[in-house]
């Protein structure tokens, strides 16, 4: 007879669990936010593998069209990182089947700064932010109770909960760096990644060392860059760092500029608090450079 209940229970759950609607997301910040506001009442799922592969230039594999095909719900980018996944949607045949959430709707885009083209482009890493990753929390929570009426209080309250945590971290960094007045420090970046990021801090990027967005620098490229920071006296160089690249020592020996790291949020696994944990990275860099900056000019 208990051998009999087990198989049931078992049944049920299996049951259960399958009547869950499985939300697929794109890069790994929006599996932090999803999994944060949905809780146990949906599945969330890697739509891809970004977690190992690059994706700048990601390239569809027969596994994503499969695991597509098995999606009720996507949470996209949408802003250019990761329009290959709309190719995904039609090849596993699902475009009008899915419900597609457009995380950056309502989201006030920056353009890239510091490129030495004359082409204005439109910043979509929008998750590299405390203040508009919470708008994209809000805007998911807000689409998901649409979806799933039943759960849509369970969802805002989450969404509330997981921002002020998020408005917490950002405070506890601003007061680090709070007594800092008119420092104006400079900065320039490995990759046009960090815009919304700095900008929080009153930043902004005076020169990108990729010539253009996700292109390797050539030799001429660093060159330029080296005599950019020297001609504009930039404060700090910050590099991805999920990358390694070659050319950081080249340019710290040439001009004597500090390096620092700043994570891009797109490698790794996807967990529930790996957003949480890159952008505790992010705000102790960042501070920390100030603070750096700041005690150079007596401040």
């Amino acid at each position: 007879m208990k051998k009999i209940l087990l198989i049931v229970s078992m049944i049920l759950i299996n049951m259960f669990s399958y009547a869950k609607l499985r939300v697929g997301v794109t890069l790994q910040p929006y599996y932090s936010f999803v999994s944060n506001i949905v809780g146990d009442k949906m599945e969330v799922v890697p739509a891809i593998r970004g977690d190992i592969y690059d994706v700048h230039n990601y390239k569809a594999r027969p596994e994503d069209i499969k695991k597509m095909a098995t999606l009720n719900i996507l949470v996209v980018n949408g802003i250019g990182h990761d329009e290959f996944i709309y190719g995904i949607v039609s090849s596993a045949r699902m475009g009008g089947k899915i419900k597609i959430i457009n995380a950056n709707k309502g989201v006030s885009l920056m353009p890239v700064s510091g490129m030495r083209t004359k082409t204005r482009v439109m910043n979509p890493h929008s998750f590299i932010s405390i203040t508009s990753s919470i708008q994209q929390i809000y805007t998911i929570a807000r689409e998901l109770g649409q979806i799933d009426p039943a759960n849509k209080v369970y969802y805002n309250k989450n969404a509330q909960a997981y921002a002020q945590k998020l408005r917490n971290m950002k405070a506890a960094a601003i007061k680090k760096v709070n007594h800092l007045k008119n420092l104006n420090m400079k900065v320039a970046t490995s990759h046009a990644g960090y815009d919304y990021l700095l900008s929080e801090f009153g930043l902004r990027v005076r020169a990108v060392i990729e010539p253009a967005h996700g292109v390797e620098p050539s030799a001429s490229d660093i060159k330029a860059i080296i005599d950019i920071i020297k001609r504009d006296k930039i404060d700090v160089v910050f590099v991805d760092a999920q990358v390694t690249n070659k050319y950081s020592t080249t340019i710290q020996k040439a001009t004597g500029v500090r390096i620092r790291s700043l994570s891009h949020m797109s490698r790794g696994a996807y967990t529930k608090d790996s957003f949480e944990r890159f952008m505790k990275y992010n705000l102790d860099s960042l501070t920390n450079a100030m603070l750096d900056v700041g005690k150079a000019r007596g401040k």
